[in-house]
């Protein structure tokens, strides 16, 4: 009996250090899961960070300055537009010089040509371009351009077609400006083919001339 009493004793304690032993590993092993989880952190940080920096760039590049120093066209309202007689003796053309005064309180553009028409007595008469290559004036504020009109003279001895208006429409502009025809009073009639009237580019005719 003894002997039994004393294999029982030796196997409950040998049943014991093994559970000891257990209980052991399983707390050791509880510190790895928290390394594994700060190392994933940090990509996610990282690509917000790249986010934000693109969106900032698209900010600046967005910003638009193509048109800084440009100087802006000349509007009709901004232009005090007169006419004279420029016709020189013994020339076998009249000529009416057009004379664009800049009052607009700053520099402003034009470019070659405006748009010009007669009114007469037999319908409005539109004037074709001379042709001549020229490049976009910058008109400063105060001063003035001139362009020349060169109409044929009515030597036919016949009443011809008479004009009653010079309607101006400064270059890249719609609004229209009407003003008196300083020139002869009536033009040739002619048949067919282009306009007997022709309109010189911006500076064509001289400041002072009529």
């Amino acid at each position: 009996m003894r002997v039994r009493k004393l294999t029982f004793a030796a196997l409950a304690i040998a049943t014991a250090l093994s559970l000891t032993a257990c209980n052991d590993e399983d707390l050791t092993g509880q510190a790895d899961p928290s390394s594994t989880s700060t190392g994933s952190s940090a990509p996610d940080g990282a690509g917000s960070g790249s986010s934000d920096e693109e969106s900032g760039k698209g900010t600046v590049a967005g910003t638009g300055s193509n048109e800084n120093g440009e100087t802006g066209k000349c509007r009709t309202d901004e232009l005090d537009i007169t006419a004279s007689d420029a016709t020189v003796g013994g020339d076998t053309e009249g000529t009416v010089a057009v004379e664009f005064k800049n009052g607009a309180g700053r520099d402003c553009a034009l470019s070659a040509y405006a748009g010009v028409d007669l009114g007469t007595d037999s319908g409005m008469i539109s004037a074709e371009r001379t042709g001549e290559q020229k490049d976009t004036t910058i008109l400063k504020d105060g001063e003035s351009i001139f362009f020349g009109i060169n109409y044929p003279m009515n030597d036919s001895g016949g009443s011809g077609v008479r004009v009653t208006s010079l309607v101006v429409t400064p270059p890249d502009e719609t609004k229209s400006v009407s003003i008196e025809w300083p020139g002869e009073a009536t033009l040739p009639v002619t048949e067919g083919g282009g306009s007997s009237v022709k309109v010189g580019p911006m500076g064509s005719a001289g400041q002072g001339e009529g």
